[in-house]
């Protein structure tokens, strides 16, 4: 008889699906694992995982484990409750401001619910490893993950809590680390492609993580709230927050001098270019903003807008917000609508221009007076730059800062993201080993994360069609979905065959469900998505059952035997 864990029939199974779409759903993964039953929403940004969800879920986790370990990671559980001492310690209790769940116990002691667990990861290590014959190690886990997101949405693609791969790499070198970086970049790329994804590694900025490498794993998708840009021509990849661009100085000396223009009611971009009769490309934008309290201008071209994500991510820990009336107001040296750099650069505030504002380029932008603008402002001559950072937002057609040609933007799904951390979390908590000379070495690390509720949704977004889900083998609740039509001799027939398969070793779903329309079996099966669906129907009396294939809709009728034999292969 077949192991009972290969066999699942339904009429036992605690299933309930939906014909309609929820009313809140906009995204395919969230209707469709809503109505095939595999989640339900139990508040928002939460949710629970039903009997062929957790099959599912892991399915995912079963395969990031088993690439996990091929790498020599060692599996632990770290706890999702944390004190807030580390994260105080790390800077990152304030660094994450309203996304940590915060708590007290009965004693007023502050805690967390962790939302990632470098901290944790960093002290553990402390503890267990104190010479350089313990390192290298990887370790990770498999946990639930918290996030207090504003708008949690999407389904399990964005909620407030998440399951998540974290693995985390201690090395005493930096080449050390660029090995272990490296054997999580290539376990990656094994994970994704058995689960079935289609996925682009691009080049990333690593934020408030801290560190220098960085790379994310994006699945594309329509649902995706990563945009990230790719190469016709080549085979560079980035998250748009990454992209960078080459421009050369140019020859300032041609500049006539600075020159006084007279533009009343003009502080736009717009209504100064159509008052002067020039493009837009031809000013200077400077937007001010406050960085941790403190204004600074941002440069960039007058047909591009900043990337305040972009921005934001370039001076994280930092908090970026726009300025406000009221600084205008303390600040009578900013005039709103026309400030210029010319003057105030390098004293008024400090001045980052996108690589765009190149040396020796002149522009029209503000004369720091009501109603005035300034003409052959040269940059490197009439005022400098502090910092050049990559903050406009990306378009279409930019071209690429490896072979120069145009651009396109793509939506896609995070599903991986892996850093160098370096020393970062090491120096915060002094993670030392006693080194081969007999001295102390500051130990360096990687971070690496998947999210593996969130590989589901993607999945349910890249396979479906019209019908429902398409799951891959490697990941589907079930390798065949056996339907019995409904007469009595059909469910006897289903029943023979799903033992069958079990027992040549396939997991098997048999919907024997009395009392529902062969239609409504039909639709269910095509909505769950299970690779193979054989159904005992009309030539069952023959041993005959038809066996189709989910994905392409071939059909094929065989017996009994010959789909054992076939799909038990």
């Amino acid at each position: 008889m077949a192991n009972a864990a290969q066999v699942q029939r339904m009429s036992r199974l605690m299933i309930k699906t939906l014909r309609d779409d929820p009313a809140d759903a906009e995204t395919a993964s969230h209707k469709l694992l809503v109505r095939a039953g595999y989640v339900r929403r139990s508040s928002a940004g939460i949710w629970t995982w039903l009997p062929l969800g957790m099959k599912v879920l892991e399915n995912v986790s079963r395969v990031v484990r088993e690439e996990m370990d091929a790498i020599g990671g060692q599996e632990v559980l770290l706890p999702a409750l944390l004190p807030k001492e580390p994260y105080e310690t790390s800077g990152r209790w304030e660094e994450y401001g309203d996304l940590l769940f915060r708590l007290k116990d009965r004693k007023g002691a502050d805690y967390l619910l962790g939302p990632t667990h470098e901290e944790i990861f960093t002290l553990t290590v402390k503890d267990q490893c104190t010479s350089y014959k313990d390192l290298p190690v990887i370790l990770y886990q498999i946990q639930i993950k918290y996030r207090d997101e504003a708008r949690p949405r999407s389904g399990v693609l964005r909620g407030r809590e998440f399951h998540m791969k974290d693995s985390y790499s201690f090395d005493t070198t930096d080449e050390g680390l660029a090995q272990s970086y490296a054997l999580h970049r290539e376990a990656y790329q094994k994970i994704f492609a058995r689960l079935g994804l289609d996925y682009r590694i691009v080049s990333a900025v690593s934020g408030a993580m801290g560190g220098s490498a960085s790379e994310e794993f994006l699945a594309p998708a329509a649902a995706g709230e990563d945009t990230f840009v790719d190469c016709p021509s080549c085979d560079y990849a980035a998250n748009t927050e990454a992209v960078t661009v080459n421009v050369e100085p140019a020859d300032g000396s041609a500049h006539g001098p600075v020159e006084e223009l007279d533009t009343p009611d003009t502080p736009t971009i717009e209504t100064l270019a159509e008052h002067l009769g020039v493009p837009a490309s031809a000013t200077l934008k400077n937007l001010l903003v406050k960085v941790d309290g403190e204004i600074v201008a941002v440069g960039v071209p007058g047909n591009r807008e900043v990337d305040l994500g972009k921005l934001g991510e370039h001076l994280a820990p930092a908090t970026v917000e726009l300025v406000t009336a009221e600084d205008f107001t303390d600040r009578p040296e900013l005039v709103r609508g026309y400030v210029g750099p010319q003057g105030l650069a390098g004293k008024a505030f400090r001045y980052i221009a996108d690589p765009r504002v190149a040396p020796g380029t002149a522009w029209i932008t503000g004369a720091n007076k009501e109603g005035k603008h300034a003409r052959n402002v040269v940059v490197g001559r009439d005022f400098e730059v502090d910092d050049y950072l990559d903050v406009v937002v990306v378009e279409p057609g930019d071209p690429c800062p490896k072979c120069g040609a145009g651009l396109k933007i793509d939506r896609a799904i995070e599903i991986g993201h892996i850093f160098q951390l370096g020393r970062k979390y090491a120096d915060a908590f002094e993670l030392d080993v006693l080194g081969q000379n007999g001295k102390p070495v500051r130990v360096t690390m990687g971070s690496y994360g998947i999210g593996v509720s969130r590989a589901v949704a993607a999945l349910a977004e890249q396979t479906h069609d019209d019908k429902g889900l398409c799951w891959p083998r490697e990941i589907a609740p079930a390798d065949v979905h056996v339907v019995a039509a409904g007469k009595a001799t059909q469910t006897e027939l289903a029943l023979e065959l799903g033992e069958r398969l079990g027992a040549a070793g396939l997991r098997v779903l048999v919907d024997d469900r009395a009392g529902v329309s062969p239609g409504v079996k039909f639709t269910d099966a095509e909505l769950l998505g299970i690779p193979t669906i054989v159904v005992a129907g009309r030539r069952a009396g023959e041993g005959v059952v038809e066996v189709k294939d989910r994905r392409t809709g071939e059909r094929e009728e065989l017996t009994v035997e010959e789909a054992v034999a076939r799909l038990g292969a």
